[in-house]
């Protein structure tokens, strides 16, 4: 057997047992998976998605579901890489889905602004909650209006502040998070 097919086998075979470790809880597992494979899966979800930020976030949502979804993988079904990039590739192919039904604003609308500011100037005066609100820059403050005020989804922000979907939901988790400790 030629040394590169041993090498691959012996990876494969430390790829399974990671994934069985982390069914157990070991968060070592997990960064020896991360160790081994994030480059090469940065590179699969960059030709699925063809942006580089897009690949970097479906790596890291892929590793996040591998850490919570490790115990559903069964290697009597298949072996543990084949398992770990069928879940960064459905990660990816959301991406690319919530990218294309969301595209970025064109610029021209004022909708973003205008609708959180029309929200955000609803509030009272003296309220607490506008107080913590103007601690915010306006970006993490437009998105959490529009998420909580309108009901819109990430992808829905992406598309309408024209970022993409990764940076509109570290806004509106950045926000909740400043909010939260301001309201205390």
């Amino acid at each position: 057997m030629p040394q590169a097919d041993q090498r691959d086998q012996a990876d494969e075979a430390q790829v399974t047992a990671a994934l069985l470790r982390c069914a157990g809880g070991d968060r070592a597992a997990l960064r020896v998976l991360f160790d081994m494979e994030s480059a090469r899966m940065t590179g699969v979800a960059f030709r699925i998605l063809r942006r580089r930020d897009l690949a970097e976030e479906a790596v890291q949502d892929a590793f996040l579901r591998i850490w919570r979804l490790s115990r559903s993988f069964d290697p009597a079904r298949g072996n543990g890489r084949t398992w770990i990039y069928a879940v960064l590739r459905n990660r990816a192919l959301s991406l690319l889905q919530d990218e294309a039904k969301y595209p970025a604003s064109d610029g021209d609308s004022e909708w973003p602004e205008a609708s959180a500011e029309a929200a955000f100037a609803m509030l009272p005066e003296a309220s607490a909650l506008r107080r913590c609100l103007e601690q915010l820059d306006l970006k993490r403050r437009n998105a959490v209006v529009l998420a909580y005020a309108h009901g819109m989804s990430h992808g829905e922000l992406a598309g309408k502040l024209g970022v993409p979907l990764g940076t509109a939901k570290s806004w509106t988790r950045r926000g909740l998070l400043s909010l939260q400790e301001c309201m205390g």
